[in-house]
């Protein structure tokens, strides 16, 4: 009897708890998550649209659950998996385009991102990427399907509280002006020039997806570009991509050019702050966090910083960060896993510093 009793007091601790911590998770009104983007963000979608950029092989996905390669540009969880764990809403967000995917998984939010594209529709050209305006059409497309599933109120309100992850750029600046000697966006703009195309097509597609319903924009900056690890060996072995030849340094010039960037971003975002009604925008700092790490790895509980993971850590990147590389034992002393995309940790760092500092101005 008293086994019995002991039995029903336990299981009701257990339930309590249970709801307890779901309360804990949905105590916030957001309702889902969308990304736009790059790398950073896709989750898998390159696997589906016959691009060779993609990372669907090991060892990518090394630390995934499962051990699985999902079209993931890491060992593991990127930041979008850890903020949608982080608001209660699924362990990890989704790519839109993956096969299996169901109307009810739209509901809690996907990823449209797309590795290795850009704001810059040339940028994606050549590789057969989705450019930002090509993901918010994806996106019109799933809004139509959520309106499908659960009726046009109910989509409006599960839309209008979505958090909205923008995070691109990077790749239009390295493609155009860091890695081409010559381009047409270089022969056509100077590089603050370059910024403000860059910046006028970015309100765009923001404004775009206002008037689609969205309300609540986390837009993250620019890296420190200079301290990728593809662009340290560039810059240690062409001298006209830094000083430091057969060094291993950041190239401060083009950090500097990132910061510049930032700068202009964040007047971008607090310009529609003041003008664009019902909406909440914030800008998530990836590089001050970023270049923590990279300068002081040690404090932060890395041991590598200038090398990637996979291989040898200096060029490896997509379809050459194979299974037979040589590849560290563990990721999560590196800061990179290859030569341009962090690690699972660091990503984790990084994630860690948006909850603190920048969801609170967006979720209530």
């Amino acid at each position: 009897m008293a086994s019995a009793t002991n039995t029903i007091i336990l299981s009701t601790i257990v339930v309590v708890l249970l709801m307890f911590s779901s309360a804990s998770a949905s105590r916030h009104d957001v309702t889902a998550i969308f990304a736009i983007g790059d790398s950073t963000l896709d989750p898998g979608n390159n696997n589906h649209i016959g691009t060779l950029f993609v990372s669907n092989h090991p060892p990518y996905g090394c630390d995934f659950p499962g051990r699985v390669a999902t079209g993931r540009f890491t060992n593991g969880r990127l930041v979008t998996d850890v903020l949608s764990s982080h608001l209660g809403l699924k362990q990890f967000l989704p790519a839109y385009l993956d096969p299996a995917l169901k109307d009810e998984d739209l509901l809690t939010g996907v990823s449209f991102a797309s590795a290795g594209s850009g704001i810059d529709d040339e940028t994606t050209v050549l590789a057969h990427l989705l450019s930002l305006e090509s993901q918010v059409r994806n996106f019109k497309i799933a809004l139509r399907r959520i309106e499908r599933k659960i009726g046009p109120q109910e989509a409006k309100r599960i839309i209008n509280n979505a958090l909205f992850v923008i995070s691109s750029g990077t790749n239009d600046i390295l493609n155009n002006f860091y890695w081409l000697p010559v381009s047409h966006r270089k022969l056509q703009f100077s590089l603050p020039q370059y910024h403000d195309f860059l910046l006028e097509r970015l309100e765009n597609i923001i404004q775009d997806l206002h008037s689609l319903g969205a309300r609540k924009f986390l837009v993250a900056g620019m890296p420190p570009t200079g301290c990728l690890p593809l662009q340290m060996t560039a810059g240690s072995i062409f001298p006209i991509f830094g000083p430091h030849t057969l060094q291993r340094r950041c190239v401060e010039q083009q950090n500097s050019d990132s910061q510049a960037y930032n700068v202009k971003l964040q007047a971008l975002i607090t310009k529609l702050s003041s003008e664009v009604e019902e909406a909440k925008f914030a800008y998530a700092d990836i590089y001050r966090p970023l270049m923590d790490i990279i300068q002081n790895p040690s404090k932060e509980g890395f041991d590598v910083s200038t090398e990637g993971c996979c291989g040898i850590g200096l060029v490896e990147t997509g379809p050459l960060c194979l299974v037979l590389s040589p590849k560290c034992t563990n990721p999560s002393r590196y800061v990179f896993w290859d030569s341009i995309h962090p690690t699972e940790a660091a990503y984790s760092r990084i994630a860690e510093e948006i909850i603190k500092t920048t969801l609170p101005k967006l979720v209530t």
